[in-house]
């Protein structure tokens, strides 16, 4: 069984394309064609209300966690034991559906990195971690784009960056403690401490994400204080060194109103160049005016373009957001099922196409170069969780011998001694699926 570095298990087909593309594949007799759709359909809605058990584990989980709903009193004040366990389960479920529909962990490290190298945006960002009592982070999907980044003031350049085509974030804050000992006022805050966040987004820089947290903080570059500085200071210095003259007068003048005339002749200033303050007055103003007007240009100029990145920063993450909260929920549930099937589906079409019994190395290798040679799609097939799936698949069914009432355990895949696995026929294969879902309540 191959190990690929580079390629994911997410398979980039809806489900019942995977059903087509195997039907068309050929190696079904048109006779059992619509068996196997049948077999699927029925797959599909037993996997659809086995999962929902998990959406509604979420649900119930997040209650106490949810910021967007205001609980009563008396409801929100259950032990602390008893939220600790609903945190952890909600936590256990959620990591569990994200690997069902094959998303992977981004881990802290990476996204510190993001927050070191240069952005898309040209802007220094920092995220302050210590802000959170759990962090969750996953994405599914990377692709490559161009686009074009300004550099400097007329120059613009192609540049590739790699994006994450779904990615989810976790977040619980601390408690309100954490934030009354830090320096920023409660009304600052854009988030409820002691919640729980989650975000959905879909095509994002892989450099760029740390912009999906809401406790980003920006600042000035290096490059933004060179422009601010440099500037000022390059305009600050011919002018002083103009109205140096005026300056040595000023001394004077405060040296003559306040000991009188005797110190000022070490200065070598006139008298009469005291006495005519009221010029020297305006050369000064002039040059405070000067230097405080180039700065406030300076900082507007920059104020400007924070403006422009957090508009731009805010109209990315709108159109990119899929969905917050609860919202994740049902869109990842929804996404496990569908992961799920087409896993099933491919691994149970495969061993009942084959003219032999298949170890799970060969049913994993069989199917990723199908899809490689077929439709040109490089795969990381999981063969665990299909073959697992289908071990579960068990029915209750008549023994041959119609004068007793007995039954037997039939399972949907056999395996034998020698690790090899095969499949019921289809007409079986239906049966077992229907009795599992007839018989999923025993009231």
């Amino acid at each position: 069984m191959a190990v690929y570095q580079n390629r994911e298990a997410f398979i980039p087909y809806s489900r019942q394309e995977i059903i087509e593309l195997c039907i068309a594949d050929g190696n079904i007799a048109i006779a059992e064609q619509q068996k196997f759709r049948d077999f699927c359909h029925i797959l599909s809605a037993y996997y659809h209300f086995k999962l929902h058990h998990s959406l509604e584990t979420l649900k119930a989980d997040f209650v106490p966690f949810n910021p967007d709903i205001e609980l009563d009193q008396s409801t929100n004040s259950l032990n602390n034991d008893l939220n600790e366990q609903q945190e952890n389960n909600l936590i256990d479920t959620f990591e569990t559906s994200l690997k069902q529909a094959n998303y992977y962990p981004i881990s802290k490290s990476e996204i510190e990195k993001a927050l070191l190298e240069d952005s898309v945006f040209d802007l220094k960002t920092e995220v302050d971690f210590d802000d959170f009592d759990r962090m969750v982070c996953y994405c599914r999907g990377e692709k490559v784009e161009n686009i074009t980044v300004k550099k400097w003031i007329f120059k613009k350049v192609e540049q590739q960056v790699d994006v994450y085509r779904r990615v989810v974030l976790l977040i619980k804050f601390k408690e309100e403690q954490h934030f009354h000992n830090k320096p920023i006022a409660k009304e600052e805050l854009n988030f409820k401490p002691g919640k729980i966040y989650i975000y959905l987004y879909k095509n994002l820089s892989k450099l760029d994400i740390e912009f999906i947290f809401p406790n980003i903080k920006m600042s000035m570059n290096w490059k933004d204080r060179l422009l601010f500085g440099l500037p000022a200071i390059g305009a600050a210095v011919p002018l002083i060194l103009k109205v140096l003259p005026q300056i040595i007068l000023i001394l004077g003048v405060v040296i003559y109103l306040t000991l009188g005339h005797q110190p000022i002749d070490g200065l070598e200033v006139k008298e009469e160049d005291v006495r005519n303050i009221m010029p020297l007055l305006i050369a000064v103003l002039s040059l405070i005016v000067t230097l405080g007007g180039f700065a406030f240009k300076q900082y507007t100029s920059y104020k400007n373009k924070q403006v422009k990145f957090q508009k731009s920063v805010t109209e990315t993450l709108f159109y990119r957001n899929i969905a917050n909260n609860t919202g994740v929920f049902h869109y990842l549930i929804d996404a496990a099922e569908e992961e799920e099937c087409k896993e099933i589906i491919l691994a149970y079409y495969h061993l009942l196409t084959s003219d032999k019994p298949l170890t799970p190395p060969q049913l994993d290798d069989r199917i990723e170069v199908w899809m490689e040679n077929r439709f040109n799609t490089k795969i990381d097939f999981d063969i665990t969780k299909p073959l697992q799936n289908l071990k579960d698949i068990k029915a209750e069914v008549k023994c041959t011998d119609e004068s007793t009432y007995a039954t037997k355990q039939v399972a949907l895949l056999k395996r034998d001694r020698t690790d090899h696995y095969q499949v019921l026929p289809l007409t079986e294969a239906k049966q077992a699926i229907d009795y599992v879902w007839d018989n999923l309540f025993q009231y």
